[in-house]
């Protein structure tokens, strides 16, 4: 796994969906995930491929279904690579403040 295709694949704010998506229910087939996007069948096949080649996305076969799933390795990979070298507290806190700033101007 390159780290490069992880992080063009992330990139797309279509793919994160579509792993935000997966991380809510995993094991959805390809209708399911596209339900309620405004994207083509085709487009969400596409960024799929794109998420299967970044080892974002794993796939098993049911019958004739095909059923996709999150693989949070590489995401958790970054984090450690990436995140880590940063101390996790004062990124928390300053999270929390981001949270709590755009709640109260909601």
């Amino acid at each position: 796994m390159e780290m490069d295709d992880v992080f063009k694949a992330l990139a797309d704010a279509s793919r994160r969906s579509l792993l935000d998506r997966l991380h809510a229910r995993n094991g959805q087939t390809l209708n399911e995930l596209g339900e309620g996007l405004a994207m083509t069948r085709q487009a969400v096949t596409k960024h799929l491929v794109i998420l299967e080649e970044a080892n974002l996305v794993t796939t098993y076969k049911q019958g004739r279904e095909k059923l996709h799933y999150l693989n949070p390795v590489p995401i958790h990979q970054i984090g450690e690579r990436w995140i880590k070298k940063f101390e996790r507290g004062k990124l928390t806190a300053l999270s929390e403040l981001k949270r709590q700033l755009e709640k109260r101007d909601e």
